[in-house]
């Protein structure tokens, strides 16, 4: 069992980076959806052959792709473009975090979990839970079941928001900017916005990224909370390395071929990075959520979510 589902998960990353155009059908790839789909599907079936290879890829290639469409983006036309939600996403965070621990407290989920939670939802789904944890010293179970939790939301959210940009018919920056506030993960926020156009996807990851650099103010305040000043600060680097991709390509002149070649590791990698992240998802992992870490993350979701919606449609063109 465990030898095939070896090759079916090498057989399935291959696909992903070598899609269908290769072999005579033009124009057709793997999504962003349907890789997660894939992902999950994998997961439920077989068992991950090799988890922490699993583990430290989706992470690091995640970087890798978000590094590489910086390549493709105009820092001058970028902030300006997502500007607009810059104020909304100081509001959200705090605003999040402590409705969030609010809530934990009331629906008395164990406090380092509660907190945890909170702090996926409001900054960046699992990247600020992997920074907050050991600053919290959360135990495995801790970790796992924030993790569990805002994962299953981070997927949904995948399927559900661009379909839903569409029906409001949306503006690109509306929706970009929608989805870097509501979705959890970064890799969700790309692929969400590749889905519904470049413009989305620009202005989204943008905003998700600078979104992500309140880890560190929140891990700071965090290490005051829980009263541990010895507890080392995770720093996003990859970040900057973005910002600085995008300085290269809107100062420097890149040939064509080297600018094709980085989106394309960019959106291939995107989509290989959430077949990543659906295989690591079982049913044990969502087992071990439970009811009440569930419905503080689903309330967030929908606050943050509703509220972020009317503001972007109501000041946003």
């Amino acid at each position: 069992m465990k030898q095939l589902s070896r090759i079916i998960y090498i057989a399935a990353i291959a696909l992903i980076l070598f899609p269908f155009a290769q072999i005579g059908l033009p124009g057709f790839s793997i999504s962003a959806p349907i890789a997660l789909l894939m992902g999950l599907v994998f997961a439920f079936i077989f068992p991950n052959p090799c988890p922490k290879f699993n583990k430290k890829t989706s992470k690091y290639l995640l970087q890798v792709a978000v590094v590489c469409l910086g390549f493709n983006m105009n820092l001058q036309e970028s902030l300006k473009s997502g500007s607009e939600g810059m104020l909304f996403t100081v509001v959200s965070v705090v605003g999040v975090m402590c409705l969030g621990v609010l809530l934990g407290y009331w629906l008395n989920i164990n406090r380092k979990t509660g907190y945890l939670i909170s702090s996926g939802t409001a900054i960046c789904g699992g990247s600020a839970i992997a920074a907050v944890g050991p600053v919290v010293k959360a135990n495995e179970n801790e970790m796992a079941v924030s993790l569990g939790v805002i994962f299953i939301l981070n997927s949904i959210a995948l399927f559900v928001f661009p379909p839903l940009g569409h029906l409001l018919d949306m503006s690109q920056q509306q929706f970009g900017t929608w989805a870097a506030i509501a979705i959890h993960d970064t890799s969700s926020v790309v692929g969400a916005g590749e889905i519904y156009g470049e413009e989305a996807l620009q202005v989204g990851t943008l905003i998700k990224l600078t979104r992500a650099l309140w880890i560190i103010p929140l891990a700071l305040v965090t290490m005051f909370i829980f009263r541990d000043k010895t507890a080392k600060i995770s720093i996003p680097w990859f970040i900057f390395i973005f910002v600085l991709a995008m300085v290269v390509n809107t100062y420097v002149p890149l040939p064509g071929w080297f600018v094709s070649t980085m989106v394309w590791v960019a959106k291939r990698g995107m989509v290989v990075t959430l077949f990543l992240i659906g295989a690591s998802l079982s049913l044990a992992s969502i087992k071990q959520v439970g009811v009440r870490p569930l419905l503080q993350a689903v309330i967030l979701w929908v606050v943050i979510s509703i509220t972020s919606l009317v503001v972007v449609l109501n000041t946003i063109a």
